[in-house]
């Protein structure tokens, strides 16, 4: 089979789509390629400066590139609930939001509201964003929903009795696996949802292998030493989420990493399906823990409306 890249991504124009954390690396990435290919795109960044500044440089490359800023903490229930209000009051369609944005590895703090920062972010500020922004999702024909999520997910594990690190030493590894699991469980809950009420809307998921980025500027000097021999650069790694996100053919419910084994067990290379991880396809944990996002979060998920 041919090798998957960037001219593969269908064209894009008339759609819109939302990129979280799209002022660098992978998000950026994303966002720019899928302006090239026509869609309008919504940079949602936790630094309103910084979503500018990204918005800048993909229209000094591409002066007619449909994008613009929007002021995003996922880390902060209250601005995620901001934003959606905002884009819902603005937009009459969403046909791809791209679950990009997180943290790995920062020094031990909580969200806003108090959670655990990394599972309060990669997590549960995804799952109250997608909840709310989940009328319009299904009101759009042909709409998609795409979270990104890691290689941790194979170590990671959903501790319900201390989600938040109160009670055992924080291990920031731990932290980001438990995070990275849970991307993917809520992946497969919210297909197997949308499958339960008829919806063609899709949720797919990615992870970028080992890709270089700022994301890891908190990780330790050997994993940053190790970066520039094994990582691949980043209009590669995204690769893996545009086809999560674009390809007519990645089914709801799949999960698509790199795929050369020979270096470092799929850190790199072309995008195929990636094995999804025993713990991941716990459809018992999926559900409780999407019991508890919902009450952590106050989002509740409604399943009605189009079936698109």
């Amino acid at each position: 089979m041919a090798r998957w890249t960037f001219d593969d991504i269908p064209c894009q124009a008339g759609r819109t789509a939302v990129v979280t954390g799209a002022n660098s690396g992978l998000g950026f990435e994303a966002a720019r390629q899928l302006t090239l290919k026509g869609a309008n795109v919504i940079a949602a960044c936790r630094h309103r400066d910084k979503g500018r500044e990204a918005v800048r440089r993909i229209r000094d490359e591409s002066p007619n590139a449909s994008i613009v800023s929007a002021s995003l903490d996922l880390a902060d229930l209250e601005s995620v609930a901001r934003f959606a209000d905002e884009f819902l009051a603005e937009h009459r369609r969403l046909d791809l939001l791209i679950n990009n944005g997180g943290v790995l590895t920062p020094p031990e703090d909580k969200t806003k509201q108090g959670f655990e920062l990394q599972f309060g972010t990669n997590h549960l500020g995804h799952f109250a964003l997608t909840g709310r922004l989940l009328p319009l999702i299904l009101a759009t024909q042909g709409a998609r929903v795409t979270t990104v999520s890691s290689l941790a997910q194979y170590l990671g594990r959903i501790e319900f009795a201390d989600l938040q690190f109160d009670r055992r030493s924080h291990q920031p590894w731990a932290a980001y696996g438990q995070s990275k699991l849970a991307n993917l469980l809520f992946v497969l809950e919210l297909q197997r949802r949308l499958d339960a009420v008829g919806s063609t809307v899709r949720s797919t998921g990615s992870h970028p292998g080992w890709t270089a980025s700022d994301l890891t500027r908190n990780a330790s000097p050997m994993f940053r030493w190790l970066e520039p021999v094994v990582a691949q650069k980043t209009p590669l790694g995204v690769q893996t989420t545009l086809r999560a996100a674009t390809d007519p053919e990645a089914a709801g419910g799949s999960f698509w990493g790199p795929s050369r084994p020979s270096r470092a067990f799929g850190v790199a290379g072309p995008v195929r399906q990636a094995r999804i991880s025993v713990r991941a396809r716990d459809a018992a944990v999926a559900e409780q823990l999407w019991d508890v996002s919902e009450r952590l979060t106050g989002t509740s998920y409604v399943f009605v409306g189009s079936r698109a």
